[in-house]
């Protein structure tokens, strides 16, 4: 209890007078619902303030304490689309009620734009190089069907001169058979050219044929990457920028979220869209409470935007790994993450709100307790100072559980009783020397 809410009774005043302060205190105290002060005396009219409380009945909690954020449970992710080099040039405004089909994400197109007119271009040039290519070969078809053709009559020439070779001397008849072999010959070099021809002409026209291909695959690419760069809403719901962490932020703070103008990078989640109708809340587990700590157990929470309301919530997930961070100049720290789902919601929840989680290890619902500040050990075992009108008593007590503030009574003390949050003798001491 706060020192500011207790009064004080001042030993050493006239009978009428400390009748008339009790009364007047007794009021403060029922209209403070708070502790007193009371006197204790110790040395002649020393005045004592000596802090005190209620034993009091109430819940008895263990529990762990940690920080957490908000989250939704189900959220979809708006990333950067698989584009070279996305730049932002626009962005629909975080914390925004938004509908489906409206533009969150619209990325610059002049590259893309730029390379799609290339491609156009690049595709007719492959188309100007085939026709040509194709002219060129049927002439040369047209010049080794003419050599064909000249060398079939040669033949046919040779042959038929060399058939008179009965009527003819014998020089000339050997003469003619040698014209007859040189224009077989001359046949077969052409046909080895055609083929030649044909071969290299199917090459040609192949190579001309796959450039074209690639050019069209390239500018099918084109296309695609600009029908990527707008990004719409796929649900209604509310926008969410998420941390740039390739930003440069101040050191030792957080990155700041996407901007109009970032330069993004291809599969960066940008933003997301989050399903407001199940939240939860993610934790950071210190190491030393892991142990104590177990799937089921109920958490209370406070959000820090929305301190108006506690929230309840069910842990159902903590990491079986510790996850590693880092803080800088060689330090890090381990912790647990873990997740619960909360119980109820309001409707001013945003994902990404902090909050204080206290995970209930154990809980009693009605228990008799008493601060652990205003305990002692006498004899070896628990005791406190209990106030009998001016003065104060030592009683010893039977404890149960305790945590950080508070103890379980057992036995010793009663609901109502005032006890003193140090000892008064101390007290009345300091008080004197003063």
């Amino acid at each position: 209890m706060s020192k500011d809410l207790k009064p004080k009774q001042r030993i050493g005043q006239t009978a009428g007078s400390r009748r008339r302060s009790v009364i007047s205190w007794i009021f403060i105290l029922l209209a403070g619902g708070g502790g007193v002060f009371a006197a204790y005396r110790y040395a002649g009219t020393t005045t004592v303030e000596v802090p005190v409380t209620r034993v009091r009945l109430s819940e008895f909690i263990i529990s762990v304490k940690t920080r957490g954020e908000i989250r939704s449970t189900r959220s979809v992710i708006l990333s950067a689309p698989q584009v070279p080099s996305p730049r932002i040039v626009r962005l629909a405004e975080s914390g925004k009620p938004i509908k489906k089909g409206d533009v969150v994400i619209e990325f610059d197109t002049a590259q893309q734009e730029q390379s799609y007119i290339e491609g156009t271009t690049n595709v007719r040039a492959a188309d100007a190089d085939i026709v040509k290519l194709k002219a060129s070969q049927q002439m040369i078809d047209e010049m080794d069907g003419m050599n064909l053709m000249t060398s079939e009559y040669n033949l046919q020439r040779a042959k038929l001169e060399a058939s008179k070779a009965e009527i003819l001397s014998e020089i000339e008849g050997a003469k003619n058979k040698i014209d007859v072999g040189i224009s077989e010959g001359e046949l077969g070099q052409v046909k080895i050219t055609i083929k030649s021809h044909d071969v290299t002409q199917q090459a040609d026209l192949e190579r001309l044929t796959q450039r074209k291909d690639k050019t069209l695959r390239d500018l099918e690419r084109y296309k695609g990457y600009l029908s990527k760069m707008v990004v719409r809403a796929p649900n209604d719901g509310i926008v969410n920028l998420l941390p740039n962490f390739r930003s440069q932020g101040s050191w030792g703070s957080s990155p700041p979220p996407f901007k109009e103008g970032d330069n993004a990078w291809t599969g960066a989640s940008i933003a997301e869209i989050p399903d407001l109708s199940e939240m939860r809340i993610e934790l950071k587990l210190e190491e030393v409470d892991r142990g104590k700590i177990k799937l089921g157990q109920q958490i209370r929470m406070r959000v820090d935007a929305v301190p108006d309301k506690e929230f309840t919530a069910d842990l159902d997930w903590i990491s079986p790994i510790a996850a590693l961070h880092y803080r800088g100049m060689g330090m890090s720290e381990k912790s647990f993450p873990a997740r619960a789902t909360l119980k109820s919601l309001d409707p001013r929840l945003r994902p990404g709100m902090s909050a204080t989680a206290e995970i209930i290890i154990e809980s009693v619902p009605k228990a008799l307790l008493v601060p652990v500040r205003a305990s002692f050990m006498q004899a070896g075992k628990p005791a406190v100072w209990v106030q009998k009108g001016q003065e104060f008593q030592v009683r010893q007590l039977e404890v149960g559980k305790r945590n950080d503030t508070d103890m379980i009574v057992l036995k010793g003390l009663k609901e109502g009783e005032i006890v003193a949050m140090e000892n008064p003798a101390e007290a009345a001491k300091r008080a004197k020397k003063l």
